[in-house]
């Protein structure tokens, strides 16, 4: 049982790692096996601006299981040399105890994320910070997202953005 003892924090701090590090390969089927195959499973990056202000309008909107393999099909697939390469690295640190939900099926917990851009030929810089907003369930046998909510401070992005946050 996933719960907020010492044991699961490794497990859940191992499944952030796991997600970063897919994404800083750019490996999408390994991101996409950090999330739970229910189909309620989600990803939303959105601005603090909308979430401060109730537009639930976001970068990118993956509401569903299906979504989210639809978002690897368009990058891997179907928008293949029609954006400007870039390499990512993510920071991030969980803050604070993570939660269990009221019937102790999932965990809550928020981390500070901070992810520098290195586009093809050009230099590193600081494309965004923000907060991970998750639950996570056991699937599988090992904790997965079951929602990961990327909520992102910074207000001006580069427009070739398609890899998640």
């Amino acid at each position: 049982m996933l719960g907020t003892d010492e044991a699961s924090l490794r497990e859940i701090d191992n499944l952030q790692r796991r997600y970063i590090e897919a994404l800083d390969r750019r490996d999408l089927d390994a991101w996409l096996d950090c999330f739970s195959q229910d189909a309620a499973a989600s990803y939303y990056c959105i601005s603090a601006e909308n979430v401060e202000r109730g537009h639930e309008i976001a970068l990118m909107f993956d509401d569903c299981h299906a979504r989210l393999i639809d978002r690897v099909t368009f990058i891997t697939k179907i928008w293949t040399g029609t954006f400007q390469p870039y390499r990512t690295r993510h920071f991030a640190q969980r803050i604070g105890v993570p939660k269990k939900d009221k019937d102790g099926g999932q965990v809550c917990l928020v981390s500070n994320f901070s992810i520098a851009i290195t586009p093809e030929g050009g230099s590193s810089n600081l494309l965004a910070v923000g907060q991970y907003e998750d639950r996570v369930v056991l699937d599988r046998g090992e904790p997965r997202f079951l929602r990961k909510r990327a909520v992102y401070d910074t207000t001006v992005l580069p427009r070739y953005i398609v890899y998640p946050f």
